[in-house]
């Protein structure tokens, strides 16, 4: 029924619609303020993003409010600090989960905003904010943050920055509370993922307070570098970096952005270019630790807003991170010496914000561990593109791959074990630009196949296997109506990814599939949205050792048309890409 009544309506703002020069598909993608319903009547709206659930035991939390604000102008303000103390009036200190839970409201106009929550400088959660409705939107963000545990047992100050501005146009004040439950352990509780125990000790890799912005980094160009300086306990046996990214402002739709060859032959000096393809690059000290290919996360304002209403688009509200395994490397940091972690962005324009967590897993037997590199690869970036355009159209392919290598060992109180971290990456992009380059169509595949494999001198070989593949379809055309500028999008998103662990003797296997696909038209005046439709669809899939679940959703403008969810595990067959 909604895939019909967008058709409808696209057909009737189209018949109008004539074909012209506008050179306007770039500037469509920004983020503009949406038109306001009259009904001020209407209930709040809420918003949700489709994430598998949190596992959790059959135990009462303890459950507190750590913050409550009102995030009116806050733009270039200090984030909002407050004490934070771990429990101590629970039953029980043996947490088998720990849940980070965002609420919020907010009505009126608004862009979305990016925000950000750290403990004592290491970073628990990246997000987006919804964008409001003059009748009020709702939204609520939870997270898992058990990996965090040894941080949440200590006295902290927590840090939370949203950079908003408050004016006579953009009203929207967000009212958010943000709350915190710790799930003693249920020995009955059905392990449902792979258990991981928790760091010893987390260093964050950010920005030190003062600060009139957020912890993370900025990286506004290609060339800029942001640093860290740090020093690890000696007696470390086990590294990985987990990092944080989201991109903005000029390189908030990286993937869809022009070669130059082409910007230059056009004269179209105002658009963002550098091509589609981007790369955060890890460096410790001297060496390539890793490399993060980033997945398209699509803000709740992007490309088309009423696409993503009520359902925000795959890692809005919870914005993915990606762990480097840096252990092969720990013989460069046990010296106890200051050393450097580098961020960098391969093609970036203004603005990408990265941090990260070091994550420490300490010999509790020995002040000392011993550490070795035997292998370090790091190979250039393999790089091709085919550019083929006459005037504002044409056509261009995208191909990338990379592989980054390390091997070490560290001998510790549990004896010598090796680790092998590999990471095989590969992108192919297809941008086709017609009807004068207004209408836009970009396919773009990310492969990440990374491997982790570790050996005691007396085991076996244990292998962890993380292969994902990142999925974006984007059609965008416009047209000319009069004053008025008609926009049409489709929008398929998804990521498959599948996780093995164990030995050739036993493994055991998650398998994790989301797929979005995304219609819509909107009609633009100036820099305003002054109508529009969307609707959307959504299938997540998980199958781990002991169950599944499946979720089936589709809504339309604003309405949740269905909303199915399943636990069996006769459905994965159902999300093609």
């Amino acid at each position: 029924m909604a895939s019909v009544l967008f058709f409808l309506i696209s057909a009737l703002i189209l018949r109008t619609a004539a074909a012209a020069n506008l050179r306007t598909t770039a500037a469509l993608l920004r983020s503009y303020p949406t038109p306001e319903p009259t009904n001020t009547n209407i209930r709040p709206t809420t918003f949700f993003e489709v994430t598998k659930p949190i596992p959790l035991p059959n135990t009462i939390p303890c459950s507190y409010l750590l913050l409550q604000h009102n995030f009116g102008y806050t733009y270039n303000e200090p984030p909002v600090l407050v004490d934070y103390n771990p429990p101590i009036n629970c039953p029980s200190q043996n947490f088998e989960r720990i849940v980070l839970e965002w609420r919020a409201t907010v009505k009126g106009r608004q862009y979305d905003r990016i925000f950000g929550v750290w403990l004592s400088g290491v970073e628990i959660l990246r997000s987006c904010t919804a964008e409001p409705r003059a009748t009020g939107t709702i939204w609520t963000v939870k997270k898992d943050i058990t990996k965090y545990k040894s941080l949440l047992l200590r006295n902290q100050t927590l840090a939370v920055y949203l950079g908003n501005i408050v004016d006579s146009t953009y009203t929207g004040v967000f009212h958010a509370k943000l709350y915190i439950h710790f799930y003693p352990a249920d020995n009955q509780m059905k392990k449902i993922e792979f258990d991981a125990s928790g760091a010893d000790l987390i260093l964050p890799i950010s920005r030190n307070l003062p600060l009139n912005d957020g912890l993370w980094f900025e990286i506004v160009n290609s060339t800029d570098i942001a640093m860290k300086q740090f020093k690890i306990p000696r007696n470390t046996y086990r590294a990985v970096l987990e990092i944080y990214v989201s991109f903005h402002e000029n390189d908030e739709f990286w993937y869809s952005n022009y070669p130059n060859e082409y910007i230059a032959a056009n004269s179209l000096s105002d658009y963002p270019g550098n091509g589609p393809f981007r790369e955060i690059v890890v460096q410790l000290d001297d060496l390539v630790a890793g490399s993060v290919w980033p997945f398209t996360v699509i803000y709740t304002g992007g490309i088309n807003p009423f696409l993503w209403r009520p359902i925000t688009g795959i890692g809005s509200f919870d914005l993915p991170t990606y762990d480097i395994e840096i252990t092969p490397l720990l013989s460069k940091l046990l010296d106890g010496k200051i050393h450097n972690l580098q961020f960098s962005v391969t093609n970036a324009l203004n603005v990408w914000f990265i941090d990260a967590n070091l994550h420490l897993w300490l010999d509790q037997k020995q002040k000392k561990t011993e550490a070795k590199l035997i292998q370090h690869i790091s190979s250039p970036l393999a790089y091709s593109l085919y550019s083929g355009f006459a005037d504002f159209d044409g056509t261009f392919d995208t191909n990338v791959t990379r592989t980054i290598v390390s091997k070490g060992y560290v001998k510790s109180s549990q004896g010598v074990v090796t680790t092998k971290f590999i990471q095989n990456l590969k992108y192919t992009n297809r941008m086709v630009l017609g009807n004068e380059g207004n209408l836009q169509i970009v396919k773009q595949v990310t492969y990440s196949n990374s491997r982790l494999d570790t050996r005691a001198s007396d085991s076996n070989v244990i292998s962890s296997k993380f292969p994902r593949e990142f999925n974006l379809y984007m059609y965008t055309n416009s047209f000319s109506q009069g004053n008025e500028t008609v926009q049409v999008a489709n929008v398929s998103l998804g990521f498959k990814e599948t996780t093995k662990r164990g030995s050739d003797s036993s493994v055991s296997t998650e398998r994790l599939r989301n797929l979005q696909e995304a219609q819509g038209s909107a009609v633009i005046n100036g820099y305003t949205f002054v109508g529009g439709v969307g609707s959307t669809q959504e299938q997540l899939f998980y199958k781990g050792e002991n169950s599944c679940y499946f979720r089936n959703v589709s809504s339309f403008n604003y309405t949740v048309l269905y909303d199915k969810v399943d636990n069996g595990c006769l459905h994965e067959e159902k999300l093609y890409y």
